[in-house]
């Protein structure tokens, strides 16, 4: 039984079930805590709604895997559980009766500031799509942000492909490979590597099967793409916002067929519509473009490979204002995150599409380690005219994926970049200062006789900040003083 293994192993307990991790890794909670992206939490174990967190064990699992932490307040304080053995076992029993096929998954009992938490470690799963079951309902979830919801029709698709270990790239079509010409990827292929496009790569790159059927890969790769929402619509609009009618476009066009013609055209579309200007200085002659091109084939590269082609009513967009520069692509981030809360030094390579993927990184489109993010970003900080105001910025929600580039010559560009950055800064400074009160008054809670140097190494703040934040909820008369200051306790009113 479970409690008998934790009864003999005791506190600081790792109960491993279904798998062991090596010995001696232990959680450091208090850095965990406060990234809702990396891990889950609950103050309790509810046990009569299971669903409340098996959910996100069921997200997790469909996902990269993740950690939910029992014993931790919405507050991020830590609250401890009354009888961790108790819990455990019930989370283990639940998992197993309610979660289909069952995950593995690693318990870790850990005591913090003297209280017992259990850390749940959910794997990323090889069988997706893991369900939680209930009263005859099968329900998947995923994780978008910091939430767990259902997956969708689309989402659930591409669940049961990664759990046949397959793509929706690398599906075999209906398409007859004889039916179809390849002329523009033969073409690419000599022109960016030197060397001629064989009979035998269509089959070893993953275009053709063995029984002479298109991949999907292969289907997008024909010179006359039978996948019709492969799309890409380009709008040069006249201003900085789109407009009602057509007459503000100042060039639109639609472009279809192979992946390679798309980003060719994309590409010129963006040559045509922007400017180069240049700037001598001295013997130099120094390009001053409005949107250097090897961010533009980045983003727009990712946009091709990465976008969710199962989502059958969308396409690739390109809109270019006065002054920026935007690359839409359907289906955000291939781990449900949003990118725009990640540092994005710091993602990993995910490839939704990976035949395509390889592919354009044969034609030297791309590198393989997958660091187009990054490129972008020291791309635009190489020029010449670049301040940190101007940077790439880059948005994805649990449909979209947007690329924004400054248009580096636009004249009011820096200016109401100033303007919003200034803006934007303070609205940070108020919320930090708003969170900072709320976890004092937590504290304060939790604690009346709380002393100011045992708030400046809970919440690491030096102690100018802990005195201005005191008398601030003392003016506010959320607090005060009840008693001496050396014998005395807080009231939170």
């Amino acid at each position: 039984m479970l409690s008998d293994l934790l009864e003999r192993y005791g506190g600081g307990t790792r109960l491993c079930l279904f798998f062991k991790k090596k010995r001696g890794m232990r959680v450091n909670i208090k850095e965990l805590i406060g990234e809702t992206n990396v891990y889950d939490k609950k103050q309790a174990l509810e046990e009569r709604r299971p669903k409340s967190w098996c959910k996100s064990v069921s997200a997790f699992a469909n996902g990269n895997g993740s950690k939910l932490i029992f014993g931790v307040a919405d507050d991020d304080t830590i609250t401890g559980l009354g009888d961790v053995r108790h819990d455990s076992e019930v989370i283990s029993e639940q998992i197993k009766s309610r979660i289909d096929p069952i995950p593995k998954f690693d318990l870790v009992i850990q005591t913090v500031d003297n209280k017992e938490i259990i850390i749940l470690e959910i794997s990323r799963g090889l069988e997706t799509p893991y369900y939680y079951v209930s009263e005859g309902t099968r329900t998947a979830y995923q994780r978008v942000g910091n939430e767990s919801i259902p997956v969708d029709a689309r989402g659930l698709k591409e669940l049961i492909l990664r759990g046949i270990d397959s793509t929706y790239d690398s599906s075999i079509s209906r398409y007859e490979f004889e039916n179809y010409s390849f002329t523009k990827l033969k073409a690419a292929y000599k022109q960016r590597t030197g060397e001629n496009f064989d009979e035998d790569d269509f089959i070893s790159f993953g275009i053709v099967s063995e029984d002479g059927k298109l991949t999907n890969a292969g289907a997008l790769l024909a010179d006359e793409s039978p996948i019709r929402h492969s799309r890409l619509f380009c709008t040069r609009w006249n201003g900085v916002d789109k407009a009602a009618g057509t007459m503000d476009a100042l060039d639109d066009k639609e472009f279809t067929g192979s992946l390679v013609v798309l980003l060719e055209n994309g590409l010129d579309f963006v040559r045509t519509n922007s400017k180069v200007k240049w700037k001598k200085t001295g013997e130099e002659r120094i390009e001053l473009p409005d949107y250097p091109r090897r961010s533009v084939l980045e983003g727009l590269v990712n946009a091709l490979i990465h976008r969710q082609y199962l989502d059958l009513g969308s396409e690739v967009h390109i809109d270019i204002f006065d002054d920026r520069l935007e690359i839409y692509s359907p289906g955000g981030m291939c781990d449900g995150s949003f990118i725009q809360e990640r540092d994005i030094n710091k993602i990993p390579s995910k490839r939704r599409n990976p035949v395509i993927a390889d592919i354009f990184n044969r034609l030297k489109y791309m590198e393989r380690r997958g660091s187009g993010f990054k490129k972008i970003q020291s791309v635009y900080q190489s020029q010449y005219l670049y301040t940190d105001r101007l940077s790439p910025q880059f948005y994805s929600d649990k449909e979209n994926f947007i690329l924004t580039l400054k248009n580096l010559n636009y004249e009011g560009a820096e200016k109401g970049a100033e303007k919003g950055a200034e803006k934007g800064a303070e609205k940070m400074k108020i919320q930090k200062m708003e969170e900072r009160k709320e976890k004092i008054l937590s504290l304060i809670k939790a604690n009346p006789s709380i002393t100011q140097g045992e708030i400046m190494e809970k919440l690491n703040l030096s102690r100018k900040q802990v005195q201005s934040l005191m008398k601030l909820l003392n003016n506010q008369g959320q607090i005060r003083r009840i008693g001496s200051n050396r014998n005395g306790y807080w009231e939170v009113s």
